[in-house]
């Protein structure tokens, strides 16, 4: 096995190179993980490629770079646990781009999406665990039911992707109508806001929640509102009757000094 210290340096800055780029784009459904005092051994994450028996599952793997790496190829393993024909029960991987097909100036991208290829499509005529190649052959239902039941066991699970939408869920679940939400730079709000009002951000409210609560201050205020129109509507009708009533007693006492 070879480690930084005795790979050539035009190797060293090549993979480095390589390295890097895998890193910031990486290959669909592969994940390459970096060791800097170590490019001797590569790792990678290998989702399952999707209608496969091996979907829903992640595979580890590795590539050993030899000392005279690129001349020789690297020797390709998976270290999770997989039925297939063409990956020997102690992870060992055979296709021929890590063999007789190997060209020095292949690079670590197209090594790991050969073999990510070779989930989808194996090879029985070159297998090295039998029993996967013979049963791909001669009976595929029980050879992918096996292959499942390894990738269910074996195989790492993907990690759940994170929820997006929280805002409108939690909309949803309270049951907020946005159609009736009155806009504040249409109904002027209090200048103060009320005593006990729920108006103020609670810990742990969004801003959605925010927006629902809004609206009771903005009511209560479009309520009083009316309240104080109604009675100042009032006040002129109370005072016009006294004035009348004054009138009458005024004509009342005339009449009776005639």
């Amino acid at each position: 096995m070879a480690t930084n210290e005795n790979l050539p340096p035009n190797v060293i800055k090549q993979l480095a190179k390589e390295l890097k780029n895998l890193d910031e784009t990486p290959p669909e459904g592969i994940k390459v993980v970096v060791n800097d005092d170590d490019f001797s051994t590569i790792f990678a994450d290998i989702e399952g490629p999707a209608g496969t028996p091996y979907e829903n599952g992640i595979f580890r793997m590795k590539l050993l770079l030899s000392h005279d790496f690129p001349h020789s190829p690297p020797k390709g393993y998976f270290m999770t646990k997989i039925f297939h024909p063409n990956i020997a029960t102690n992870g060992e991987i055979c296709v021929n781009t890590l063999k007789k097909d190997w060209n020095p100036s292949l690079g670590l991208r197209h090594v790991l999406l050969v073999v990510r290829c070779l989930l989808i499509e194996p090879f029985p005529e070159s297998a090295l665990n039998e029993q996967a190649g013979k049963m791909l052959l001669e009976n595929y239902e029980e050879y992918a039911r096996l292959a499942r039941l390894y990738t269910g066991v074996h195989a790492l699970k993907p990690k759940p992707k994170s929820k997006t939408g929280a805002i409108s869920e939690s909309t949803t679940a309270l049951n907020v109508d946005q159609t009736k939400v009155v806009p504040s730079s249409k109904v002027p709000l209090p200048a103060a806001p009320l005593a006990g009002s729920t108006a103020s951000k609670a810990p742990g409210t969004n801003s959605q929640d925010q927006n629902a609560v809004a609206v009771l201050p903005t009511e209560a205020a479009v309520g009083a509102a009316a309240v104080q129109k109604k009675a100042a509507a009032a006040v002129p009708a109370v005072g016009k009757s006294q004035v009348d009533k004054k009138k009458m007693d005024a004509r009342k006492k005339s009449l009776k000094r005639l």
